[in-house]
């Protein structure tokens, strides 16, 4: 009992880290690249990623062994690609607005889950993703009768990072869950750098404190992430992400003055309600596999 208490300070910890780099980052975005932003940020992600490999059993030579070498490559490079539209999608779109959009990618990584891994999808689920996808449509309805393409970066977020989830499931059957983490700093902080200096930018001293700020947060919110994965299923963490759409939602609203209209409350409730029956009831199915076999 004690271990799972800890295990969800371990996660809301994570979250709120995560949200106020969120934060930070949709800052240093409105002034400087995104690219460039990302690539500092996933220079200390790396670093973390190495050190803590170097700790474990074997190091980093036993770490870095992988069966699925390719696919791991894949995976880095889509979520640092993921990063950077994010970024841009809180510098353009804004923080609370993006949140709720990216609030529905669990809805469609569970439609992807059925070409791509070829996972069965029951009338429960398919309600859920049908609740999901009217959330979104209302998040993403136009103002004034004019649809903001902008929009679109956002939704290309989350295909990105849906494909990320399914491309890590794929390796989780071959790859234990340290390798992945390693190769997701690893790889990602190695395409950021074949990337980034081409869009450096030279920050004033205070904003230099900021970027080392998203630096601290990346590291310690990882770390804290990891822990809570120690000690609580997958299914008890990942509901509790849909409080970074609440924090986002807050600091969007009083740090940035951003408004929040009726559509996009409504559509975030919808979609996070089905997100997270979503979750859980894929939770119960893979118990069932387990229990039967």
């Amino acid at each position: 009992m004690k271990s799972k208490t800890q295990g969800y300070i371990f996660v809301l910890l994570a979250i709120t880290i995560f949200s106020l780099q969120d934060g930070i980052s949709k800052h240093l975005a409105s002034t400087y690249p995104p690219v460039f932003v990302t690539m500092i940020r996933y220079w200390a992600f790396a670093l973390f990623t190495i050190v803590l490999a170097s700790k474990v059993r074997g190091g980093i030579q036993a770490t870095a062994r992988t069966k699925r070498p390719v696919l791991q490559i894949i995976r880095g490079v889509l979520l640092a690609a993921q990063v950077v539209v994010a970024i841009s999608c809180f510098a353009i779109i804004g923080l609370a607005h993006s949140q709720a959009i990216f609030a529905g990618t669990p809805i469609l990584i569970a439609l992807l889950s059925m070409p791509l891994l070829g996972e069965r999808v029951g009338w429960r689920r398919w309600t859920a993703i049908g609740a999901g996808l009217v959330g979104v449509l209302l998040i993403l309805k136009p103002e004034g009768g004019f649809f903001d393409f902008k929009l679109l970066l956002a939704i290309f977020s989350c295909f990105l990072f849906a494909f990320y989830v399914i491309a890590t499931r794929l390796v989780s059957r071959d790859d234990p869950a340290m390798t992945s983490f390693f190769y997701t700093g690893v790889v990602g902080g190695i395409a950021m750098t074949l990337v980034g200096p081409f869009y450096w930018t030279w920050m004033s001293g205070w904003d230099w404190g900021w970027m080392a700020l998203v630096c601290m947060t990346s590291i310690s919110s990882h770390y804290f992430l990891i822990r809570a994965y120690d000690m609580l299923d997958a299914a008890a963490v990942q509901p509790l992400t849909y409080l970074q759409l609440v924090y986002a939602s807050i600091i969007g609203v009083m740090v940035y003055n951003e408004t929040l209209n009726l559509n996009t409350i409504v559509g975030s409730v919808i979609v996070v309600a089905s997100g997270i029956f979503t979750i859980w009831r894929e939770h119960v199915v893979a118990a069932r596999g387990t229990a039967r076999t």
